[in-house]
């Protein structure tokens, strides 16, 4: 009768052990899953820059002209322009995209 009382008490530090392993698995597993959802940051590269430059200049936007006062509002009507011709651009190519390719039958 003794042992089976004795085995009844062995287990109980085995089933703590295997409780802590698996909390402490599980907590792990939650921190990697918070890292790895989390996506990079998109670096901006020297051809981006140089290309919203470009279409802000072509929107209007003068950079050699300095600070003369007009600063905050010039660079945002541009910003404005290139923004209203990007969703023309995605309108167009969303309606063509919807139209799908003709058929010509005979």
């Amino acid at each position: 009768m003794k042992s089976e009382s004795m085995n009844q008490y062995a287990g109980f530090p085995l089933l703590r052990f295997v409780i802590a392993g698996v909390m402490a698995m599980a907590s792990s597993a939650s921190v990697y899953a918070q890292m790895v959802s989390e996506p990079e940051p998109h670096q901006v590269t020297r051809a981006e820059v140089r290309h919203e430059l470009e279409e802000l200049e072509a929107a209007g936007y003068n950079p050699s002209m300095g600070d003369d006062g007009s600063y905050p509002a010039d660079i945002q009507a541009a910003e404005a322009k290139v923004a209203a011709m990007h969703r023309a651009e995605r309108a167009a190519a969303t309606s063509a995209g919807q139209s799908g390719p003709q058929v010509h039958t005979h």
